[in-house]
């Protein structure tokens, strides 16, 4: 499962994830986000990070969407075109960031988004969902439903000319989305995650955290966050706690995650259900890596192989649907 993976991290990842339990860990741990302070002072820290260690590629072109279908649903987002990307849009990737539902945006994760476009050659849809806790359950798989529907009828896409990518939250939505039954019986061309958050209770990463303490933030603490969105919804609902594996299969899907962190049994578990309902999925486990380190490349050089390795799986997942295309013609 971890063929390309190296066996240890490099000096600069270690040293990211020391300093980042001596630093970061103990201020996210203080800052209370149920709080409307702690959660701007949260935005502001995490935005800060991002922009700092993973700056969007020079070069890249934005542009920003706002648009209401027939039904009235609103979608907002951007398209980003890395260097020398043409914004002809026979094939696309959609992108759905991670946030713990209550953070970040389309314009924190250019880094991740031009990168993805740039290598891929693929314009690259980030969609702009409304975060808590001004907007709880299940507002952001809504928008997020939203601009999947808006790029096949809107933008006259296949979907098999798709592949969804996301993060933390992120990857949540995006399987959530993928499991209905409206999207499963015309899924996009494949899936690729980054550190992708499963288990809303939190009890793998509080399981995990009794052996190797997540550098960035208590498992407690990520709990607190994402019960701005879940607050007075049953633990149970189908649309928090996903039923992959007694679900459809998924398409063709990559995971990849940080071995420093505490989503990592998330991963494990995702991937695993994946196979149990007869789908494929590729596991990564980047040994000595942060959270989503892919989108933090001056902090991690493995950000850069990691990438490339999406980029490939993404080019071969489209390739294959070609090829799957043809015979069937």
């Amino acid at each position: 499962m971890n063929d390309g993976v190296p066996v240890r991290g490099s000096l600069r990842s270690r040293a990211a994830v020391a300093m980042s339990t001596l630093l970061l860990r103990p201020i996210t741990g203080l800052i209370p986000v149920e709080r409307a302070w702690g959660i701007w002072a949260s935005r502001q820290l995490i935005a800060g990070l991002m922009r700092t260690f993973g700056p969007a590629m020079a070069g890249s072109r934005i542009d920003h969407v706002d648009r209401v279908l027939p039904d009235g649903r609103r979608v907002v987002g951007e398209w980003v075109y890395g260097p020398n990307v043409s914004p002809t849009r026979n094939a696309a990737v959609y992108y759905v960031h991670g946030s713990g539902y209550a953070m970040c945006s389309p314009k924190t994760h250019r880094r991740l988004t031009s990168w993805l476009s740039s290598l891929t050659g693929l314009p690259v849809f980030c969609v702009d969902y409304r975060l808590a806790p001004q907007h709880r359950f299940p507002t952001a798989a809504q928008d997020v439903r939203a601009g999947w529907d808006w790029l096949l009828h809107g933008c006259e896409l296949r979907a098999k000319d798709i592949v969804v990518a996301g993060d933390s939250a992120g990857g949540h939505l995006s399987v959530d989305m993928l499991l209905q039954p409206e999207v499963a019986a015309n899924p996009p061309a494949a899936l690729v995650l980054f550190s992708p958050l499963i288990d809303l209770t939190f009890a793998l990463c509080a399981a995990r955290e009794l052996h190797r303490p997540d550098p960035a933030i208590r498992a407690a603490a990520a709990a607190k966050l994402v019960a701005l969105y879940s607050m007075g919804v049953d633990p149970a609902h189908r649309r928090l706690k996903l039923d992959v594996a007694g679900g459809l299969p998924l398409p063709p899907t990559l995971v990849q995650a940080g071995g420093a962190e505490m989503l990592e049994g998330d991963a494990r578990q995702l991937a695993a259900d994946i196979h149990a309902a007869g789908g494929e999925c590729e596991l990564q486990i980047w040994p000595d890596q942060l959270h989503v380190f892919q989108a933090l490349p001056r902090l991690s050089p493995e950000a850069s192989e990691a990438m490339q390795y999406a980029a490939r799986f993404i080019a071969k997942a489209l390739a294959d649907n070609v090829t799957a295309t043809e015979k069937a013609g």
